[in-house]
């Protein structure tokens, strides 16, 4: 089991791990209940990178081998502003002689672990090239790639089960995806992809197949979405040949991936709907390119009103459990592990405090914690609320599609208090984005409980610029299209305005980053709309000066 953890009165983390099977009820982050078992009086802990003792710098990257022998991991060089690459011997604690590098932005391991391979920035802070060290080695590292041209951009990484890295190489005018082989890194680059430049291209293995997700033009003409591909891994042809593992679906998305040795995770979009899905690998043959619903597909337990769905690190590629991170306005974030071969599911972690208070407060008539027994993961389970912690039984969570000035329908969701909740006469906040393709984060938030209990709406408009929608959906809030984003965003306002969610006198604007631009716009161009903006974004505020006031 690895680990990060804060120790009492340390401003940084310490990383740890553990054996599984001496602690398998792994619960406490406490010292030194965290590193010491009372029942055998054996210490069970090793610390594996205190950041406290490394001169209190910060790390950017950390990497267990396969073979669970080394750490790689990078440090932030305050004098020179770079992060500098070190190697550890976890057998016995020192450091490595080599390699020790600087400017680091990405490393991978490969040979189960005999070498590491690392990408190094320039100057500039542009990944230019990658070296490949052999630990334990005295030769010098090998340049396996450089590239001089200024707007090509390098990263490496490895599939899910060592055998093979992968290099993208992204520049102005394409994105390439070559292969090498974990077992002799030095034997080379091969293509496998390419397509055109600001695409997403993540490549995976899994028995004899390449897997690439991506959302690359299609024949020529772009898309909406993300799709997956496949191709045999010793194919010969060029260009190689890939095939779609689905049908397209216009209304049916998938949003990610994962994989471990036995299933393919689906994370699917219906419409708005988040799903989460997994069928058995290997694939057959003769359904390959088929539509979704064709296949034998198997679902997971959902709470309701799902925000977003992360997949977790899932390093254990011959593991069954998958690991996810589920967001909803209405819950705090539930880290969950999914059992795909027993069908049963726990919540590892989840603040289920502020779920007891909450009970309290609203005088629910049992306040008793509840319990975290597995669900199994039949068709037809339902995941009950109080499984999740879900806080639906006290905040109302409803979502809305709003018409803006072109007809374009704009997602709202609203959030309010059952108990606080007056027609008309309820004070509102409005959160927007709307840049950089980004879905608008709608998770729960501890600092919005106070404004709830008091009676706020707190409401979310995904605006057109944001993710979500696609490419598309995106592409028509940005550059000469940007006054869309003003506009959905107003047209949300007077929304909530008109349904008498919120009083007219009392509605507030809220916008981090590029969303203080989209709510000062707006602002700009309706100012008796909104009474107060909250701007989390430093800059913009001297210019708000005149129409704030």
């Amino acid at each position: 089991l690895y680990y990060r953890r804060v120790e009492e009165g340390k401003q940084y983390t310490v990383l740890c791990r553990r054996l599984a099977k001496l602690n398998e009820e792994f619960i406490s982050n406490k010292s030194p209940s965290s590193g010491f078992d009372f029942t055998s009086g054996k210490k069970i802990e090793q610390k594996l990178l205190d950041y406290n003792q490394e001169a209190e710098r910060f790390g950017e990257l950390s990497e267990v081998s396969p073979d669970h022998r080394y750490l790689a991991y990078t440090m932030y060089d305050k004098d020179n502003h770079y992060f500098k690459l070190s190697v550890r011997d976890l057998n016995i604690g020192s450091l490595c002689s080599k390699p020790q590098a600087d400017r680091v932005s990405n490393i991978a391991w490969a040979k189960d672990g005999q070498a590491l391979l690392y990408v190094v920035t320039d100057n500039k802070k542009r990944p230019f090239r990658i070296y490949c060290s052999m630990i334990g080695s005295n030769d010098e590292d090998v340049l396996i790639l450089e590239e001089p041209q200024e707007n090509v951009h390098l990263s490496v990484r490895h599939t899910k089960d060592f055998q093979y890295l992968t290099v993208n190489i992204f520049s102005t005018q394409s994105s390439k995806v070559y292969l090498i082989n974990a077992a002799d890194p030095l034997s080379g680059l091969t293509l496998v992809w390419q397509c055109e430049p600001n695409t997403h291209c993540i490549v995976e293995h899994h028995q004899g197949y390449l897997y690439l997700f991506t959302d690359a033009a299609m024949q020529g003409q772009p898309v909406d979405h993300h799709y997956l591909l496949r191709s045999p891994v010793t194919s010969s042809c060029i260009p190689r040949n890939w095939e779609n593992v689905f049908a397209n679906d216009q209304l049916l998305t998938i949003e990610d991936v994962d994989f471990c040795h036995s299933h393919l995770l689906l994370i699917v979009k219906d419409r708005r709907k988040y799903g989460l899905y997994f069928v058995s690998l290997p694939l057959s043959n003769d359904k390959v390119g088929a539509h979704l619903k064709d296949f034998n597909l198997q679902k997971l337990p959902l709470p309701d009103h799902v925000s977003q769905i992360f997949p977790g690190p899932n390093y254990d590629f011959n593991s069954s459990t998958m690991r996810f991170t589920i967001t909803s306005p209405v819950m705090p974030d539930a880290v969950v592990d999914y059992d795909l071969l027993s069908g049963q599911w726990t919540i590892v972690q989840q603040q289920n405090l502020l779920y007891e208070r909450t009970r309290v407060l609203y005088g629910s008539a049992s306040s008793t914690s509840n319990s975290r027994i597995p669900n199994n993961l039949s068709e037809n389970s339902a995941a009950d609320e109080s499984t999740w912690n879900d806080l639906s039984e006290y905040y109302a969570c409803e979502e809305y599609e709003v018409p803006s000035y072109d007809g374009a329908l704009i997602p709202l969701t609203i959030l309010y208090s059952r108990h606080r909740k007056t027609n008309g006469e309820n004070p509102g906040l409005l959160h927007g984005h709307g840049a950089y393709g980004e879905v608008l984060d709608k998770r729960w938030r501890n600092e919005m409980k106070s404004l709830l209990d008091r009676g706020w709406v707190i409401a979310y408009a995904d605006v057109r610029g944001g993710g979500g929608g696609g490419r598309k959906w995106h592409h028509d809030g940005r550059r000469t299209k940007k006054l869309n984003s003003v506009k959905d965003y107003i047209s949300c306002a007077k929304f909530l305005i008109e349904r008498e969610v919120v009083q007219e006198t009392k509605l507030a604007g809220c916008g981090y980053s590029a969303g203080g631009f989209l709510v000062a716009s707006a602002i700009n161009y309706c100012p008796d709309l909104f009474r107060a903006a909250a701007l989390k974004v430093g800059s913009i505020l001297k210019h708000l000066s005149r129409f704030l006031t």
